[in-house]
């Protein structure tokens, strides 16, 4: 059964704002189903995009003239639009990154490398993208940290007993996803917190994949580092952001050397820049920020409440059609799920039906979705994903359901 939205929603006024998604593939009108990995970009970004690479490019920081006030002052800009987005104390809170794995990073090198050491336990969960688990193990190699797993049940539910049974003395650190890029599970990243807490342990929180599709507020949640990408949130791609609570972030080293990050330099000191600059080494990606701006401005438009509540309808409508099928089988059933449909064909690899679906213009992704520990715990070497935004439509739904029959048919 699905929930009908409480307010009206004009998908199709929505669609005409995306030109890429008047685009034909293979002769057939494109259906993108890959949001998960990139989401499209509105008209609107892309002209801001534009324009400040005609009228406007100049770096920021270091100038006194006009082009380079300007770029300046609407990059710093972008940093109170994040923080208003995601509801920071504030803008010196945010600090701009290349995406959520490079924010990863610069946390278990800036914070992990200094205060964690041999002995010391970090707590991930089996849900975890890879750029949330290699930059721990690389922590892990040098410092003689250890790894400790949430682990999950059958449906891609975090069983939160675990959690609380493996928090102990020794943990120093915790770092899990808000939502699965390759279930959709939304995990209880609140009430992990809260528990963390409890021990006076701080936690990273991976919002890729909640960033572009809830409400976030990183004050109501507690959380102490928050990390999300444009490219997933209708921004382009090379911007992301890393949210950290202020006093955790002056306590970190930096991590990068270079330009932009240092407030004086001789041969044998450098005093650092105050944050978030500290963190932000170097020429940074301008004209990104610029344009996930007009990105987060397009969102809050629409309201993210209201995209939420379509994407929701949208999911339950494609999790009964797609479950409907014989021989399909659904990866990931957590009663509480974002826009990611993760399926299986008996007797058909995941790249066939991906490479099918596509001959009819219908974009998926195959693979194992950066997520091997999921997949091996799943019981499966790869899955097919669609994953949906709130430009998608019940009738691509129905499409992608067609097309499954098609792969049936051809693999008999």
């Amino acid at each position: 059964m699905t929930t009908a939205l409480q307010t009206p929603f004009d998908v199709a006024a929505i669609r005409r704002d995306f030109p890429i998604l008047g685009r034909q593939v293979n002769g057939s009108p494109l259906i993108f189903l890959d949001s998960a990995a990139s989401s499209q970009m509105p008209q609107v970004v892309i002209d801001r995009l534009v324009q400040y690479q005609t009228h406007e490019h100049a770096n920021v920081h270091r100038g006194v003239h006009t082009l380079s006030q300007e770029a300046t002052t609407a990059y710093e800009g972008v940093r109170r639009k994040v923080r208003e987005l995601i509801g920071a104390k504030e803008d010196r809170e945010i600090v701009f990154t290349r995406g959520t794995t490079e924010a990863i990073n610069l946390v278990a090198h800036g914070y992990g490398r200094s205060f964690l050491g041999a002995g010391d336990e970090i707590i991930l969960s089996a849900l975890e993208h890879h750029a949330n688990i290699v930059p721990w193990q690389m922590l892990c190699e040098d410092k003689g940290c250890v790894i400790r797993v949430i682990p999950m049940d059958d449906r891609g539910v975090l069983d939160m007993d675990a959690y609380r049974e493996l928090l102990n003395e020794r943990t120093k650190f915790v770092s899990v996803t808000h939502v699965s890029n390759a279930l959709g599970t939304v995990n209880p990243v609140g009430e992990i917190i809260r528990l963390a807490h409890e021990r006076g342990v701080p936690v990273l929180v991976d919002g890729a994949q909640a960033a572009p599709h809830m409400r976030v507020n990183v004050q109501e949640l507690d959380a102490d580092f928050y990390t999300f990408s444009g490219h997933k949130m209708c921004g382009p791609t090379g911007i992301g952001i890393l949210y950290g609570k202020a006093e955790l972030l002056e306590k970190m080293k930096p991590w990068q050397g270079g330009g932009d990050m240092i407030l004086s330099v001789s041969f044998e000191k450098t005093t650092y820049n105050a944050i978030p600059h500290k963190f932000e080494a170097g020429t940074p990606p301008i004209a990104a920020a610029i344009a996930l701006g007009a990105a987060i401005d397009y969102l809050q438009a629409i309201g993210l409440d209201a995209i939420a509540a379509y994407e929701h309808e949208l999911l339950a409508y494609a999790t009964e059609r797609v479950g409907a099928i014989p021989g399909v089988t659904i990866i990931g059933t957590a009663p509480e799920k974002a826009a990611v449909l993760s399926f299986v064909i008996d007797g058909v690899h995941p790249h066939d039906i991906g490479t099918i679906l596509d001959q009819e213009g219908i974009a998926v992704r195959a693979g194992h979705h950066c997520a091997q520990p999921v997949m091996k715990r799943m019981g499966v070497p790869a899955t097919a994903r669609a994953s949906f935004a709130f430009y998608n439509t019940r009738a691509e739904v129905d499409a992608l359901v067609a097309g499954i029959s098609t792969v049936k048919e051809i693999f008999g």
